[in-house]
């Protein structure tokens, strides 16, 4: 025996969905009910745990044998889920969902036996969801089904059947989509990665309980106390209807097409009295807070930790991470200047002092949610990230010699662009001189166009809100495009580079990464790659060429639409390839922070985008040690000028 195929079935009176895979696994009536595998691709076996069948013992060794591979889809429940009764060294597992993702392919198992062409016949059943509902979650007490709480396989025989047989068919599946991806297979730094993300989710962040609770008790009397006023303002049985709102606007001579939030705060410019407060009351009440506290509370164990927040290679198009549940990548910004104080009201409830002083208590508790993550007792949470990291690496990748200068000294690449583009002199672009002003051009220009944004790339970074006129517009592009020629032939090469291999079938070198066409006639698959500096790849999946919006030649490629959420074609050029393998560079230089941490014995309770969090004891580590350990140089990117900063708190916030 060298490889085991498994899927489990499994019941637990924790809703996984919103609470996660750890605190389901943890609580006391969890139980796998079915064992399906394969020993070495042979037909599956499924074990019927629930009905008295036993695992065989050969089995049993296999699970902790360390010459034999275990894989499963979305290993990490498989691998939890075993380990809390047998011995199953999380190293010896595969997961065939992250090779999915590595490849480029959507989640999920029945996503990606359709994107990789198995016929329906060889997916997933239909049936599954209705019977895992069945099976594996509490029942709904009925006089019908004679106020049981549960469903037993002696209650529905025939679909039990059915389920066993749905198990054995997902063993099936995860075998052939394995089978199908094994002529590109993760590179082994990615196989520790995937282990190492697993560490980090089962170890968890803190989370202050009695912030949280004390934040839902003044949500809800803020909640009802801004009602109340609402509909003594408007007369309205909902004030929160878009429809009922935006008829009483209308009786008040104010028409519009929509309640959205934007427009709400352009109404707001325009109006007094009544609507404006009105509309004050709604935008209050918009704030999505209480809902990220109601999920800490969900998600959070016993021992008061959150697990499970991070999807390892969640945007596969570059392998960077996103978020679950509490979503740590997408949490509000705080302003407070007094966290310290508006914490501790919070969290002794103290509803009137919290309105006295801060006046707006729901954006107070949408600023707060950071601060809800917390350490250990003893320890503090060490917070440090890269500095303006995609902006150094398209640097470093392009050779932008000027923009390195700038990294590898003051670092202020807002007033340095600014100072390229209109030919001031860096040291007049400062606070109290009339120069200063070209700051903010330089800015937006920087957050706006370095993967080909033109003039709605602005617009969108908010340039218009920043006293900009649309006139100005195109000469900002202009002149930061001539001001970074290299970074503008880098997209340009990159898109060159992929029409040629398209167009060739031959690899084409650039920039240290390798663009190259890769099949697997037998399989039915193909891939436009991207070689990274790190050894890893990016993957396009099913490429070909045709004209595009404009009528140009240009790649497309399957993949999930970021709008759609579907999977589909779509069409590339060379901005967003650079986009692609700039973030992945970036990403890649964050895994190789974690990998020297976990060297020193430190296992990270989060990591957000760029930044890493530590739980630790100030006995143990500095934040200078952190921060240098960032900014050491990185083997496979010689010259790459890294950069970190951070602090020290009690709590999690934005510095």
């Amino acid at each position: 025996m060298h490889a085991l195929n498994i899927d489990l079935e499994t019941y637990s009176s924790i809703d996984i969905k919103k609470a996660g895979l750890y605190k389901y696994v943890q609580s006391p009536d969890f139980e796998i009910l079915l064992f399906g595998y394969s020993v070495n691709g042979a037909p599956t076996i499924v074990i019927d745990l629930a009905q008295g069948e036993q695992i065989p013992h050969e089995i049993i060794q296999a699970l902790g044998d360390p010459n034999i591979i275990k894989k499963a889809y979305n290993a990490a429940f498989e691998w939890y889920s075993l380990s809390k009764f047998f011995n199953t060294p999380l190293n010896q597992w595969r997961c065939t969902m992250f090779h999915g993702l590595y490849c480029g392919f959507p989640m999920g198992l029945d996503n990606v036996g359709k994107a990789v062409g198995l016929p329906q016949d060889k997916r997933k059943m239909s049936v599954g969801k209705s019977l895992i509902k069945l099976f594996c979650t509490p029942t709904a007490p009925t006089k019908k089904n004679g106020g049981r709480t549960r469903t037993l396989p002696h209650h529905e025989p025939e679909k039990w059947q059915i389920f066993k047989e749905y198990c054995g068919q997902d063993v099936e599946v995860e075998k052939e989509v394995s089978r199908k991806l094994e002529n590109f297979p993760i590179p082994e730094a990615e196989q520790r990665m995937w282990e190492l993300d697993q560490l980090i989710n089962t170890r968890g962040v803190a989370i202050d309980q009695q912030l949280v609770e004390g934040a839902l008790y003044i949500s809800k009397i803020s909640t009802t106390q801004l009602t109340e006023e609402a509909i003594q303002i408007t007369g309205l049985a909902n004030p929160n209807s878009d429809t009922q709102m935006k008829n009483w606007l209308a009786s008040k001579g104010i028409e519009t097409e929509n309640m959205q939030k934007d427009t709400v705060s352009a109404l707001l410019k325009t109006v007094s009295g009544d609507v404006k407060r009105a509309l004050e009351i709604r935008q209050e009440l918009s704030k999505t807070s209480v809902k990220k506290y109601l999920t800490m509370q969900a998600v959070a164990g016993e021992d008061s930790r959150a697990r499970g927040l991070l999807q390892h290679y969640g945007a596969n198009r570059t392998g960077r991470w996103s978020g679950r549940f509490i979503q740590p990548q997408n949490l509000p910004r705080n302003y407070l200047e007094t966290l310290d104080l508006a914490r501790k009201l919070v969290r002794d409830k103290k509803v009137d002092a919290l309105k006295l002083i801060y006046g707006n208590v729901p954006d107070t508790l949408s600023q707060l949610i950071r601060t809800a993550l917390v350490p250990s007792e003893g320890n503090k949470l060490f917070v440090s990230d890269f500095s303006a990291i995609e902006a150094r690496v398209i640097a470093w990748l392009a050779g932008e010699q000027w923009r390195l200068e700038v990294f590898a000294s003051h670092g202020k690449i807002y007033e340095a662009s600014a100072s390229q583009m209109f030919g001031v002199p860096l040291e007049l672009i400062k606070k109290g001189n009339p120069e200063y002003e070209l700051r903010a051009k330089g800015k937006v220009a920087e957050l706006a166009l370095g993967y080909q944004g033109a003039k709605p790339a602005l617009i969108n970074m908010g340039a218009l809100n920043m006293g900009l006129t649309e006139e100005e517009l195109p000469d900002i592009v202009r002149r930061w495009r001539s001001s970074n020629k290299r970074i503008v032939d880098l997209w340009y090469s990159l898109e060159n580079a992929a029409l040629s291999v398209m167009r060739t079938g031959q690899p084409v070198g650039i920039k240290g990464l390798i663009i190259a066409r890769e099949s697997d006639i037998r399989n039915g698959l193909d891939f436009l790659t991207v070689t990274l500096p790190s050894g890893r790849k990016l993957f396009y999946v099913k490429p070909f060429l045709a004209q595009n919006d404009f009528g140009k030649e240009a790649l497309h490629y399957w993949g999930m639409n970021q709008e759609s959420k579907k999977w589909e074609k779509i069409s590339t050029y060379g901005g967003k390839l650079t986009e692609n393998i700039v973030q992945a560079i970036a990403r890649d230089c964050l895994a190789e922070t974690l990998k020297r941490l976990e060297v020193l014995g430190i296992i990270p309770v989060l990591h957000v985008h760029d930044e890493v969090v530590l739980d630790e004891s100030e006995n143990n580590v500095s934040l200078e040690m952190i921060t240098n350990l960032m900014g050491q140089p990185i083997s496979w990117a010689p010259g790459l000028p890294l950069k970190a900063a951070g602090f020290v708190a009690d709590y999690y916030m934005k510095d």
